[in-house]
This record gives C-alpha cells, structure tokens and sequence, in this order.
C-alpha cells in the first residue's frame, strides 16, 4: 500500500476516535464560548481535541492526492478510498453538529443528498464511459467551505464563522450537483 493510500485508511480511522472525542465532550472542563450559535456556553476541551482530530484527517484529504499525483501513485483503490473516506469524515461531522444543535438538519440534509446523488452519477458514468469524473473547481470549493465550517462550529462557532462557511458550502453543493449532472446528462438519454 502506498503513502497516500495509507493516507486515506488513516482518515478513515480517524473517524471512530473523532465520534468517541464527540460523544464524551461533556467529561472534562471548557472554556466559554464569547460570541455564536454557543455563547456563553461551554466547549468542552474534548470537543477541541475532536476540532483537531477533524482537522488533521481533513489536511490528510489534500495531503494523499498531492502526493499521489505528484510521484505518480494514482491507484484505483485511491479512486475509491479517497473520494469515500473524505465523505464518511464530514458527514459524520455533519451529523454530530445537527445532534449538538450547532448545524441546520435541512441545511445537513441537503448536502448529504448532494453527495449521494453525485456519487451514484459517478457509478453510472463509471459503468457506462469507463472514466471517474474528476473533481471541479466549486466540488472542491464546497469541500473546503465543509470541513471549514465543521471545525468553526465545533469550536462554538465564533462570530458565526462556520454558519457563513456552512451556507457557502450549502451553495457550492447545488451548484456543483447541478455542474456534474448538467454535464453528465448524456448518460441518461434513452434510459427514461
């Protein structure tokens, strides 16, 4: 296995120990939150350890395609992995939020929608050209606003920094969603 595979299996286990780190925020101290969706509450340290866990296994994200295409190392296990791994990662930050009351469920909902629906377009282009449609400027755009917006709002969110990056996210996704499907459309002609 090479470096950015091993790369996308270590975000993949990262995930487990963000959602313990999560689900035992309340177990020690705090500091309090000053302004955003949490002020004057506490953010537990436990959630600020998750932040970094988060944020570390979203730099890994960047960090294994870098490497890949630059030394060559394009596997495709690294087609599947990377893609799957980076959202497992955010949407189960995503889900943690909407339970922690710091992110809109419709919002959540209608990125996770998004996902789903361009991963199943990619499946069907896969199966029908024999080519991975290839990530585009906004797709990458609402991925960086993403998991931005996840570590401002796990910090409580100061002055509504994640809850700006969340809605860029949010309109990245449908325009990108839109982008894939308007120029992949060709895939379903004859088929409805």
């Amino acid at each position: 296995m090479n470096l950015p595979n091993k790369l996308t299996m270590f975000r993949i286990f990262m995930i487990p120990v963000f959602m313990l780190l999560v689900i035992f925020r309340g177990a020690t101290g705090g500091y309090t939150a000053p302004t955003g969706i949490m002020a004057g509450q506490t953010v537990s340290w436990l959630q600020v350890i998750a932040m970094v866990v988060f944020a570390v296994a979203s730099a890994t994200d960047w960090l294994d395609g870098h490497i890949a295409r630059a030394n060559n190392l394009v596997t495709n296990f690294g087609k599947f992995a990377d893609p799957l791994a980076d959202k497992m990662l955010t949407m189960t930050a995503f889900i943690f939020l909407v339970s922690l009351n710091l992110a809109p469920a419709w919002v959540v909902a209608i990125i996770v929608c998004r996902e789903l629906a361009v991963t199943g377009l990619r499946l069907i282009v896969v199966e029908n050209d024999g080519e991975v449609i290839a990530a585009k400027m906004p797709g990458k755009i609402k991925t960086t606003a993403q998991m931005l917006a996840i570590i401002f709002l796990l910090l409580g969110d100061p002055f509504y920094i994640g809850t700006v990056l969340l809605y860029i996210a949010l309109i990245f996704a449908i325009y990108s969603g839109y982008d894939y499907f308007h120029s992949s459309w060709s895939v379903f002609k004859g088929s409805m």
